[in-house]
């Protein structure tokens, strides 16, 4: 071998090792079946064996890994938080699949489409996969075997009620709808329409929809207040985008010395919502209890991998949900947080049957 073959072999191998250093140091270099996940992910360290999927970067969707990771965190359980690019379900299938096929055997997921998702479902217990929803419920016959969630009849029906009751009873309703894609918004729907119905004061003058942006909200609603703003006495929002921009046009306006106070009930707890409330310039919002939709799934998955088994095919598990007024708004999140621990001390009484040999976290 010459001596300038020599060192273009030496330089060759060091160009490899400098590489190789350069690709393990960067973000989501390990196999995500690691339980390292990859940029953007997160499990604790150890063999993942549980997904909590998200569809798509949201608020609520944070909060809800947030709750999967404190149950990582707590009981020393590794999980996989993996976060989807949009909420529809060819999309769902799309990346859930692929985690099937990498050892992963419990998924948490939201049904983005009650009926499709059923598919899935069915195709991962085909598998031997467990496999559990949060957030909204899924078609009947699913093989999903839990949902917890939000009663999202109750809640709308909540809202509605607590809304005709801040208006005396009387008065006209715009209500404001998200997206019809979402497997929320007709039941929300449908449950404020029969509140309504029930007291023959109040009408709805108008319902707007097919919302999935915030800024979609604010030229919607804000079009329908210049529009009918001196008609409307009470504005209602079931979704969390349309409570953000309904509650910060609402807080504006109702702000304005001489301005007619429009009553209002939104969801969720964006934090211009909670600031707007608490300086009493809008009404009020329900809380959910995402967080509880992370844990609780998550706490079960573990539950079922360790032996226990559901005491029925198919359970709802209601997460709760908290009226934030100004009355409560400094300590509305330990009230959402006893729902969850509720919940977390029934989990094995009511809803699973301990392993033969007996069982535990």
């Amino acid at each position: 071998m010459t001596r300038n073959n020599l060192i273009l072999l030496c330089m060759l191998a060091f160009f490899a090792v400098v590489l190789g250093v350069i690709k393990l140091c960067q973000p989501g270099a390990r196999d995500s079946a690691s339980g390292q996940g990859t940029a953007g992910d997160r499990s604790v360290s150890g063999r993942a064996r549980i997904v909590m999927y998200l569809p798509m970067p949201h608020p609520y969707c944070t909060e809800v890994g947030e709750g999967a990771r404190a149950f990582s965190d707590k009981l020393k359980v590794p999980v996989l938080v993996k976060t989807g690019q949009d909420a529809i379900q060819a999309n769902v299938n799309q990346n859930v699949e692929s985690l099937s096929t990498m050892g992963y055997e419990a998924f948490s997921i939201y049904p983005v489409d009650p009926a499709g998702s059923k598919g899935l479902f069915a195709q991962l217990r085909g598998k031997g996969k467990l496999v559990v929803c949060y957030g909204a419920q899924p078609a009947e016959g699913t093989q999903a075997s839990f949902c917890i969630a939000t009663d999202t009849r109750n809640a709308a029906g909540t809202a509605a009620e607590h809304l005709i009751r801040l208006m005396g009873g009387k008065g006209k309703i715009l209500n404001v709808l998200e997206g019809m894609t979402d497997a929320n918004t007709p039941i929300r729907k449908a449950a404020i329409e029969e509140a309504v119905a029930r007291h023959p004061g109040v009408e709805i003058i108008q319902t707007i929809g097919d919302i999935t942006t915030e800024q979609k909200a604010q030229e919607k609603i804000e079009s329908a207040l210049v529009a009918r703003g001196g008609e409307i006495d009470g504005v209602i929002c079931t979704g969390y985008t349309t409570t953000a921009a309904a509650g910060s046009l609402l807080a504006e306006r109702n702000s304005k010395p001489g301005a007619k106070y429009i009553r209002f009930v939104g969801l969720d707890t964006d934090e211009r919502v909670i600031r707007a409330i608490r300086e009493g310039k809008i009404d009020a919002t329900i809380a959910q209890n995402p967080y509880g939709h992370g844990y609780l799934t998550c706490l079960i998955l573990d539950l079922m991998l360790k032996g226990w088994s559901p005491v029925k095919d198919y359970q709802f598990i209601d997460s709760g949900g908290v009226v934030i007024t100004r009355d409560n708004v400094e300590r509305f999140k330990e009230d959402v947080k006893k729902n969850t621990e509720r919940i977390e001390s029934d989990i094995k009484a009511k809803y699973l049957v301990a392993p033969a040999g007996g069982g535990g976290v």
